[in-house]
């Protein structure tokens, strides 16, 4: 009777083992090992970092890239956010930023003058961050990639929706195709929309050169031209298109969540793309 009770317990066990891995998997599945949902702060850029902190916090996600220029608010003596914090306040807000269990992966998008690339890279260093979003004046290249070297620091190039930016990937690959694999895009796909550019198509051919991506549907444009974010997969920039291109390609990185509507409350709208990007990725994965 005890070999039995013995043997039994320990098949249970295994089943109860399986079972956990299982469900691990279905849950790495449904984001991912290699695919991070990360939050743009500047998503909340009528709040103070430590209040998109916490709002981050609330949607479950562990990444933040965080904008130059928010408002740290009072705990902070009202700095902003960006090179120009002082050492304590950088300790500070790693620390608070640990507490909520959040990373701070980066940090941009920056558009540095070429005297202020060296502080930009020092910061994210002593941040502990793992790449930039920037968009470098074309003349700053040299000096950005060797702060890249140097730091061991990614840049991930982002797309403004003007022709003085890195509009196209033609463009970008022009500039950095033959540099350092430190240095590559930070997507929005967005902002290729806008610019009358195929987002699935513009994500295919920046192939290998992918590090991030500023992520987020849009409607249809209004009377004046305009797009508005929606929440994902329903709106026009072919959501579940664009994940399958990035599983063909084996991407690896961050979506970098930028939900440039309903200001003043836009959790809800995120909280239902996260549920569709989950959902979406199961499919695919």
């Amino acid at each position: 009777m005890k070999t039995k009770l013995s043997f039994f317990a320990l098949f249970s066990a295994i089943v109860m083992l399986c079972s956990c891995n299982s469900k691990a998997s279905e849950v790495n599945k449904t984001v991912s090992n290699d695919w991070k949902l990360s939050m743009q702060s500047y998503t909340f850029n009528l709040f103070t970092v430590p209040e998109a902190l916490d709002k981050t916090a609330e949607l479950g996600l562990n990444y933040i890239e965080i904008y130059p220029g928010q408002k740290m608010g009072p705990e902070f003596n009202d700095a902003i956010f960006g090179y120009n914090l002082t050492l304590d306040q950088q300790a500070q807000l790693k620390k608070l930023a640990a507490s909520k269990d959040i990373k701070i992966v980066s940090s941009g998008v920056w558009t540095a003058k070429r005297d202020e690339w060296a502080q930009v890279f020092s910061f994210a260093d002593n941040m502990g961050m793992e790449f930039i979003s920037a968009e470098p004046d074309p003349e700053d290249w040299n000096l950005v990639e060797s702060l890249a070297k140097e730091y061991n620091i990614k840049v991930a190039v982002h797309n403004h929706p003007n022709e003085n930016s890195y509009w196209n990937p033609e463009i970008l690959l022009d500039y950095i195709g033959e540099r350092s694999t430190l240095i590559g895009s930070s997507a929005d796909v967005g902002h290729y929309k806008r610019m009358n550019v195929d987002p699935t198509l513009a994500l295919r051919k920046l192939d290998g050169r992918l590090i991030s991506m500023h992520f987020k549907d849009i409607a249809a444009p209004d009377s004046d031209g305009n797009y508005e974010d929606v929440v994902w997969g329903t709106g026009i920039l072919g959501v579940k298109d664009m994940l399958q291109e990035l599983d063909r390609q084996n991407f690896k990185g961050y979506f970098t969540i930028e939900y440039e509507a309903n200001w003043e409350n836009n959790l809800p709208q995120i909280k239902e793309s996260i549920e569709y990007f989950k959902k979406t990725v199961q499919t695919i994965k």
